[in-house]
């Protein structure tokens, strides 16, 4: 018998503040997996006209897959949250896209009707497993010139598109992380981010960080407030001598988790959950290895393409930062000013942090929030580019619309 899509909301989201990556960073003590947990646990408290025993699926993403983030994290997540046995889940990996893939890969069971409602999310911690932490690239891959070595190295893909956009100036980049900083700040102070912060107990047994013993994260670690113009010029350029990318116009090394509710519309209405934003359409698509950042812009071209949209549609836009020239070819393919107000109103993963896997739905929830205070806005887009030459984005209707653009 013919089946006919349903439509797939976002029904919320939270995440842990980010930390900083390494033995000073306040998750050093911290399990992964835990971090997982109480996210999951948030969405269940903040939820109570859902009942547990609902949900269908629980997908997590990992990059890393080993260690407390091994082991079928979305199902092991999910016995540790105290969700019923009967709920299954399991793991995914699409590097940063984790959780954005999570998200759509379970949107699709429920457009399919497979699912009624699902827990989707990631998880990254730095500390524990750095990046490439276990893996042995197939030696083809440089032997027979299927990529360029610098490829395998995130910061030297993001120097090489720097290479083919010169007028993409490190100044511009630098300008556009100070902005972001600033942004962030102001929208901690106009407590636009605390509400989907879930407070996290750490401890701390290293003297040389400060006082030992239980504490409470409570704030995202990576910020700098402060940071000028000035104070960005200065930096090393550690993947080229003289250089374009520092540790200031790029997303660090940052342990974090994120988790999402989304559910078929009808049975978000009928449990009486929240309708966050309606999913619109989303696509992945793959560039050049070398030059990964440029991945949202054919991503976004099929997203707009499968939903019937242009740019021009789009109102709100939450850009992962992971290098700022990445969002610069972006914004400058789409000729979008770089201090664009619809762009990363709340500031972005440059003063935020960027665990890789969990990154996803935090573009979701800051749009979400976008959503809701500007009714005025019909659509937005989340969208990132992804390691090894991707990129995704996902295409978001407002439900709060009530006219204008």
């Amino acid at each position: 018998m013919p089946r006919t899509a349903r439509d797939v909301v976002f029904v919320d989201g939270v995440r842990t503040p980010f930390g900083k990556a390494g033995p000073k960073g306040i998750y050093h003590e911290t399990r992964a997996d835990d971090l997982v947990v109480k996210c999951i646990r948030e969405l269940v408290r903040r939820n109570p006209n859902l009942p547990v025993e609902r949900i269908d699926e629980v997908a997590v993403a990992a990059t890393t897959q080993i260690g407390d983030q091994g082991l079928t994290i979305g199902r092991t997540a999910a016995l540790l949250s105290g969700l019923p046995k009967s709920v299954p889940g399991y793991a995914i990996d699409r590097m940063c896209a984790g959780a954005m893939t999570a998200v759509t890969t379970t949107a699709g069971g429920i457009a399919f009707g497979a699912y009624d409602v699902v827990v989707a999310g990631g998880v990254e911690h730095m500390g524990r497993h750095p990046m490439g932490e276990g893996v042995d690239p197939n030696p083809r891959f440089v032997s027979e010139k299927l990529v360029d070595e610098s490829a395998l190295f995130m910061g030297m893909t993001a120097e090489n598109l720097h290479d083919r956009f010169p007028h993409l100036t490190k100044e511009r980049c630098d300008a556009f992380a100070v902005r972001s900083q600033e942004k962030a700040a102001k929208a901690y102070a106009n407590g636009d981010i605390q509400p989907d912060l879930v407070p996290i107990a750490v401890r701390n047994t290293n003297p040389e960080v400060g006082e030992t013993g239980w504490g409470l994260a409570t704030v995202d670690e990576p910020m700098r407030p402060g940071t000028t113009l000035e104070s960005l010029a200065g930096l090393k350029t550690p993947f080229r001598p003289h250089g374009n990318v520092t540790a200031g116009n790029a997303a660090g090394l940052n342990d974090g988790a994120t988790a999402s509710l989304l559910a078929a519309e009808d049975v978000a209405r009928e449990l009486g959950l929240p309708v966050k934003m309606r999913l619109v359409s989303y696509a992945f698509a793959g560039v050049e290895p070398e030059v990964m950042g440029i991945g949202p812009v054919p991503a976004t071209e099929k997203a707009l393409a499968k939903a019937g949209l242009t740019i021009e549609d789009i109102g709100a836009f939450e850009v992962n930062e992971a290098f700022a020239v990445q969002v610069l070819a972006f914004l400058d393919h789409y000729g979008i000013a770089d201090d664009d107000e619809r762009v990363n109103p709340y500031g972005g993963a440059i003063a935020f942090g960027h665990p890789l896997a969990s990154s996803g739905v935090r573009l979701m929830t800051q749009l979400a929030r976008r959503f809701e205070q500007r009714p005025d806005v019909r659509y937005g887009i989340t969208t990132m580019c992804i390691g090894f030459g991707m990129g995704g984005t996902v295409i978001w209707e407002n439900p709060h619309f009530e006219g204008g653009k």
